[in-house]
């Protein structure tokens, strides 16, 4: 057998003792590095010595987004400056930046747990990836060209846009994966279906990162590319960057590295664990980073813990897809929507396209509406227009309990994104 990246522990209870040890050095390594957590543990009334089981990660106080915009431009550090090798930055477009450091040992924990994700799709070194994701201060471009470099595959570090080259280097390459949004994966899938090349490529994989993608859009690019897989990467630059998971090849839910953080499933009111299976916040924990790690950080994304064993066999444990993030959810007519449920109730109905819109406004009544503008499928005849707008318009109400009005457009119609694609449009208080 080759070189594998996966876990040395090769049972779920050697994983669990595996966390404890290393729950423990993170506790003591924040406690006497970091002048916050330390602050935060005092005020808790937590010591290094009260964490003696997993379940005593309860008692440590929860980190937010605001603790670093606080510690503003090294927050939640927890080593000397001069250990400090990089920083990046999220890619956030209002006030100061969330900006994370790495030593060089989170650097190459980082590469080598992102080369686990490309084992995990069942990729070989004889694999070419084409990298479509932004490069510079934020964490996409850097991060999956270190975990395609550590795996031994050939990276074509790309970047977003610039459509004629991106189509010349999937064929005069012979690109067997690409990684990107997944609404960039749209603009190439149409890009190529455009330039009739499908039959002179050789795609193989898609691996989306930094975006939710409804099945409908998976399904039409994964049609147009006739690709094998698509594969979806969670991550973000508080934890590490892209990489940190990743769908096996039976698509039953995304495994994370558990032996590099601990997640909990909290209601996002009350803070207390869901049951398995219900959604809930992600809560992160991470067991080995060294400059910024976190503790009981509160992501905001929405999804659910997957019980029982995937049919891959890994002992490594799942969530699903993300719903959305618990501060992307609107309220409308006093019923709480995340996007993703309209992704899941769009999906479900045929005639339409992957693209749509959603439009929220409030009237001379006083009244909240939404409108769902829904782009018509490519193949299909404007004359069912009229069925189509009726059933999204009933499924919206059945499944998310409040009224809509659909307006079907033409394929094409709704703009393309090369990053992320705005959904919700929300012109209520204007």
């Amino acid at each position: 057998m080759g070189k594998t990246f996966m876990p040395v522990q090769k049972t779920r209870e050697e994983l669990a003792a595996f966390q404890l040890e290393r729950l423990k050095w993170t506790v003591h390594h924040t406690y006497h590095g970091s002048p916050l957590y330390h602050k935060k543990f005092e005020e808790a009334n937590v010591t290094p010595d009260k964490i003696r089981t997993l379940d005593d990660l309860r008692l440590l106080p929860f980190t937010t987004a605001d603790d670093l915009k606080a510690g503003y431009p090294f927050p939640l550090l927890s080593v000397p400056l001069d250990d400090v090798v990089r920083i990046h930055a999220s890619s956030g477009t209002t006030g100061k930046r969330k900006v994370l450091s790495y030593t060089a040992k989170d650097i190459d924990d980082w590469a080598h747990f992102f080369a686990r994700c490309f084992e995990m799709a069942g990729m070989s070194v004889a694999d070419r990836v084409q990298i479509c994701v932004g490069y510079g201060l934020w964490t996409a471009g850097a991060g999956f060209q270190n975990g395609v470099e550590r795996f031994g595959a050939m990276a074509i570090p790309m970047g977003p846009g610039n459509l004629d080259m991106q189509c010349d280097f999937l064929v005069d390459f012979g690109t067997t994966v690409l990684c990107c949004t997944a609404s960039m994966g749209l603009l190439m899938a149409e890009e190529v279906e455009k330039r009739g090349i499908k039959e002179k490529i050789k795609l193989k994989k898609v691996i989306f990162g930094s975006e939710r993608s409804s099945d409908a859009m998976r399904a039409r690019i994964g049609e147009l590319l006739g690709v094998e897989h698509i594969f979806d990467i969670p991550g973000m630059t508080e934890l590490y960057g892209p990489g940190t998971g990743l769908d096996c090849v039976h698509h039953q839910g995304i495994h994370y590295w558990a032996d590099y953080y601990i997640v909990e499933f909290l209601d996002p009111e009350t803070l207390q664990p869901v049951p398995e299976g219900q959604i809930g916040e992600m809560v992160v924990t991470t067991l080995q980073k060294e400059a910024a790690p976190l503790v009981r950080y509160r992501t905001r994304d929405l999804t659910r813990a997957i019980p029982g064993t995937c049919a891959c066999g890994s002992i490594l444990p799942r969530h699903d897809r993300f719903l959305g993030r618990s501060d992307d959810m609107f309220i409308i007519r006093a019923v709480n929507v995340y996007p993703g449920q309209i992704d899941h109730v769009l999906s479900s109905i045929p005639g339409i396209g992957s693209e749509y819109q959603v439009h929220l406004t409030r009237r001379a009544d006083g009244k909240d509406y939404m409108a769902i503008k829904v782009e018509r499928g490519k193949e299909c005849a404007p004359a069912d227009d009229p069925k189509r707008k009726k059933l999204i318009e009933v499924e919206v109400k059945k499944q998310i309990m409040v009224s809509c009005e659909a307006d079907i457009c033409c394929y094409g119609e709704l703009p393309r994104s090369e990053r992320k694609t705005k959904r919700v449009f929300d012109k209520r208080d204007e």
